[in-house]
């Protein structure tokens, strides 16, 4: 399995094995069950909900199933050369100290915003007789093209989209309680969900 789904719990501080300081964010990291085994993937089920509270489909599905309700479902690619079940359960132990992982999440949302705080534009003269200290200006040529250039910085919705932040380092695996403590920040507010994934990059190098 070369991941699991999360919640964020929030950061707190611990300290490394040389002393220093780190900010780490917590992540309850499983434990997540297998509620579908495919040729190259896993279908994993995280945070138990009542089935009262899903969709008629959702829930005749976990009722077949017989498996509790759950929340959040994704998957996986799986590992070859193991054999997963329906039910079997995954936890945090997945990972270890010292591992590297890539972390996906929804970031949080700012709503509309302008486009010196959505793109951080340097802002027109600050003087007293501008009249465009935070404006867009000029955002297009004349009759050629005469239309706005694809991908112009303009001001809109901002955060409430996938993120993913790579090569997180693992400081502390806790598998009695399934936590996580992550070095750095991740996206998203507290108890948003998470998907932890092994760290593609780092396996690529030391692959090579």
């Amino acid at each position: 399995m070369n991941g699991l789904l999360g919640k964020k719990i929030g950061m707190t501080q611990v300290f490394g094995e040389n002393g220093e300081f780190l900010a780490v964010t917590v992540i309850e990291a499983g434990p997540c069950h297998v509620l579908s085994v495919k040729d190259k993937s896993v279908q994993l089920g995280f945070d138990t909900v009542k089935g009262k509270n899903l969709k008629k489909p959702l829930a005749g599905y976990f009722k077949k199933l017989d498996i509790a309700a759950h929340k959040v479902i994704k998957e996986f690619l799986k590992e070859p050369e193991k054999e997963y079940k329906v039910g079997q359960e995954i936890k945090v132990d997945l990972f270890k100290s010292g591992d590297f992982i890539d972390v996906t999440g929804i970031s949080k949302g700012k709503g509309f915003q302008g486009g010196m705080k959505r793109w951080n534009w340097h802002g027109g003269p600050q003087s007293h007789g501008s009249m465009s200290h935070r404006r867009i200006g000029s955002i297009g040529a004349s009759t050629s093209p005469g239309r706005v250039w694809k991908g112009q910085h303009l001001p809109g919705h901002m955060g409430n989209a996938q993120v993913t932040v790579q090569n997180l380092k693992v400081v502390k695996v806790d598998a009695d309680n399934n936590i996580l403590l992550v070095k750095g920040a991740v996206p998203g507010s507290k108890n948003s969900y998470l998907i932890v994934k092994k760290s593609k990059k780092k396996q690529l190098r030391q692959a090579r």
